[in-house]
Order: structure tokens, then C-alpha cells, then sequence
């Protein structure tokens, strides 16, 4: 476990004033997909904000143009041949929403762009979330051919209810910010230009109020979330089971080639292709 600021990655801090540090997101070139290091990273660095005395409330947020287009697509292939790659990574999910849910200090999310995966389940766990109209929003899972485990069956159906939480999951549509604030998933939509800004506001306001009140008002709330543990649970299990199968493995190859998926699991539903009509059939014209 990382225990100080300084030995992280790919996660990039700044201090601003009223104890207000500023957590960014650093892989750009790759529009902050999490690789290994930075999924680990992403649970770590809750606990070294909590133990340093100077930083009062966290703002996380992305590089460049999107807050994290989700798990690095490399890290994702490794879980669906390597069974040991899946173990680490179902302790470093499973450990990214304990964290947060652990954390004592209020957190805030900037969410520029795409947020997708683990880095979306980092913005939807802050304990208030800033997004951009023109955000795009999805869990994505499905699209993968895995269950989505990540955060979004614990917290999904607390936020947005369960028959939002059912369809969005379900089908892994993308939503913009507009629709995430009008459906309960965040707390707040603004102009993209706005998003960091409004978000250094929240977090300077909570910053000055009471750290007991605003502390311990953020711990009881939390166990809403903590009665839902075995949902949670169950969820990030199946998931990873998920990855050790044939659909993960096409769902990864049809990103690679950028084409749509062709499940295994569903190809008994699907209609048979038309037969091609044999050489030197006479054309039927109707009348």
C-alpha cells in the first residue's frame, strides 16, 4: 500500500488554498484508461489524503480531455487469459469502493469528458459529483460481457432507482451529464467549462464548515451503501468470473477490432443467415 504522496504514478496533486488538494488523473495519452499501477493507485490514495493534516477535502479529476475512459484495454486481455491477474484485480476493485466508502474526508468529483469503468465508479463514489453537460457517463460492463461489479450495482439503484440502474446496466448506454443530473446519478450538471471550477467551490465550502459536522454527516450517509455490502459482494465475484470466459475474451477482441460483439452465450438467439439462392434459379416476379 502507498502511504505518501510522493510515490504515485500516475496520480498528479496540487494543494490549493483552504486545505483543498486537488487530485488529477494522469494518463492522457490514453485518455486515463487505468492500467495496473493507477487502478492500485486509485484505492491508495484515499487513506494518504485522510492521514495528511493539511488537506481537509479532495477534488479528483482528469487530464486532459476525458476524467478516464475506464480499465486500460491490456490489463483487461491479461484478466481473461490470467488467473492471477484476475485475483489482483478483484482485490484492487473491490478495494477502490472500500476505500472511498472509508474514507473520512469529504470527497469531490470534476468529471470532464468520459468517465467509463473504475474511473467511473471514482466519480460516482465521490461524495458529491460536478460533470459537464457533454460528459458521456457509462458503466459498460455489459458491452464487455461481464457483470457489472465495479461500484454500479451497490450504488446505482441508491442514486437513480432501480429501474434507471436496471436499464443503464443492462444495455451499457452512454448518458450525457444532462441526463445524469436528471435521472439522480450526480449531483451536479454544469458547463464544461464550469466543471473544475464549481467543483474547487463545493469542496472550499465543505472545507469551511464544520470537519466534525461535514465529516460525520459523510460517515453515517455512507452506511446506506454499507447495508448493501453483499449486493457489492456478489456483483464484483461475478464480474471476475465473467472474465475467465468466452464472452469476455469476444468482447475484448471486438474493441480491438472495433466492430460490435458476437457473444457466445448468445448466439442460440440469434436468427440463422439466409440461405444464398442456388445458381440458375428462375426469378419469381408477383403479379
Amino acid at each position: 500500500m502507498l502511504s505518501s504522496f510522493d510515490q504515485f504514478e500516475h496520480l498528479r496533486f496540487e494543494r490549493r488554498t483552504n486545505g483543498v488538494l486537488l487530485v488529477t488523473i494522469d494518463r492522457p495519452e490514453v485518455l486515463n484508461a487505468a492500467n495496473v499501477r493507477l487502478h492500485r493507485e486509485l484505492s491508495d490514495v484515499w487513506a494518504v489524503a485522510d492521514a495528511d493534516e493539511a488537506v481537509a477535502v479532495t477534488v479528483v479529476t482528469g487530464s486532459g480531455r476525458a476524467f478516464s475512459a475506464g480499465g486500460d484495454l491490456a490489463m483487461i486481455e491479461a484478466m481473461t487469459t490470467d488467473y492471477d491477474a484476475t485475483l489482483e484485480q478483484w482485490r484492487d476493485a473491490g478495494a477502490i469502493v472500500e476505500s472511498m466508502l472509508a474514507s473520512v474526508k469529504p470527497i469531490v468529483s470534476a468529471v470532464n469528458g468520459v468517465a467509463v469503468g473504475a474511473g467511473l465508479a471514482v466519480a460516482l463514489l465521490a461524495d458529491v459529483s460536478v460533470v459537464g453537460e457533454s460528459a458521456r457517463l457509462s458503466d459498460g460492463h455489459a458491452r464487455l460481457g461481464v457483470a457489472a461489479g465495479d461500484h454500479a450495482a451497490l450504488l446505482w439503484p441508491l442514486l437513480c432507482g432501480v429501474a434507471k440502474a436496471k436499464y443503464y446496466l443492462l444495455t451499457a448506454d452512454f448518458i450525457t451529464g444532462t441526463e445524469a443530473e436528471r435521472i439522480g446519478l450526480v449531483s451536479r450538471c454544469v458547463p464544461d467549462g464550469d466543471v473544475l471550477d464549481q467543483a474547487l467551490a463545493v469542496a472550499t465550502r465543505l472545507a469551511r464548515g464544520s470537519v466534525t459536522a461535514v465529516q460525520w454527516t459523510k460517515r453515517v450517509l455512507n452506511q446506506w451503501l454499507r447495508q448493501a455490502g453483499p449486493v457489492f459482494g456478489e456483483s464484483l465475484a461475478l464480474e471476475m468470473l465473467g472474465f475467465l470466459g468466452p464472452d469476455a475474451r469476444e468482447g475484448v477482441a471486438a474493441i480491438r477490432e472495433r466492430r460490435e460483439p458476437d457473444f457466445p452465450s448468445s448466439r442460440p438467439f440469434r436468427p440463422a443467415p439466409e440461405a444464398p439462392e442456388a445458381p440458375g434459379t428462375p426469378e419469381v416476379t408477383a403479379r
